[in-house]
This record gives structure tokens, sequence and C-alpha cells, in this order.
């Protein structure tokens, strides 16, 4: 395969299906690349002593996929040598133990994937338009995330 067959590209999704790991680490290997790192957020079952029933997302989803698409360009810009990057969010339910959000990222080297890689869920979490809430046993809550720039802009 020559380089020019295998350009950067971004893998950006947003649905309600179950996330398969192998799918998205699939999407960036590449024959350049010695590093894949990958961010898998999966639902837990408590929070602050209260049992979690699951989580349910929700998406401004034109937007969240906007979002998503500019933290690939600036993964890009601050690493350069990046190749591939996937970011695939889970919408509406997700049950305990699954995974709400998987990210990938194949480079060269391991640093700037695992880097790249923690760059995207920080920022993701600060800046894309995706709600959680937790359903407990008797009760739900919206939450933020505390990264959140919009969310904190008022306090």
């Amino acid at each position: 395969m020559e380089e020019s067959e295998d350009v950067p590209k971004d893998f950006v999704k947003l649905k309600c299906e179950k996330l398969s790991v192998d799918e998205v680490s699939e999407l960036v290997v590449s024959p350049y690349c010695g590093a894949v790192s990958l961010f898998i957020g999966t639902t837990r079952n408590n929070f602050e002593g209260k049992k979690v029933i699951h989580l349910e997302y929700e998406a401004y989803t034109s937007m969240a996929e906007t979002e998503i698409k500019k933290i690939c360009r600036n993964v890009r810009q601050k690493w350069p040598s990046v190749k591939h990057i996937a970011v695939h969010h889970r919408l509406g339910v997700v049950p305990i133990t699954e995974a709400s959000v998987i990210i990938a990222v194949s480079s060269p080297h391991r640093a700037e994937s695992l880097e790249a890689v923690m760059y995207c869920i920080n920022t993701l979490k600060a800046s894309v338009p995706i709600w959680k809430k937790e359903i407990y046993e008797d009760e739900y809550s919206w939450k933020e995330n505390k990264e959140c720039f919009w969310a904190n802009s008022e306090k």
C-alpha cells in the first residue's frame, strides 16, 4: 500500500446501537502506524452511593458531529503524525458495562496516539452537546460534565 492510499481519515458516528470496540479500532489501523490507542467510556453501576440502572444520552446531532470534527482537526494540528481518528458515541439507553463512547487514534509512535486520545475525550466532554441522564432505582438526574464550558459559565 502506498502512503497516498492511506490518507488520514476521521470517522465520527453518533448512533443508538451498541458500540463495537473491534469496529472502531479496525477503522484506524494503518501499516504506517505502530500505535493504536483506545479510550472506552462505559456505564458504571453507581454514582455517589446511588445504584445506577442505566444511562440515557441525547445530542444535538448535527452540532455534536461538527464539534467532534473540530476536535479531530485540532488533534491533527497538535499531533501532525496522527494518521486516523475514530470517535463513536452512543445515544439513547446505555446499559451497565456497555460503552457510551469509544475513541481510537493511530500514529507511528505511542506518545502521540495516547496524548491525542486523552485530548479527544477531555475536549469532547467539555465542548460537544451530548447530554447524559443517569437513571437510578427510584429517580433520575441529568448530569453535566464538570469540564463543560457552557454549563459552568453561569456559575
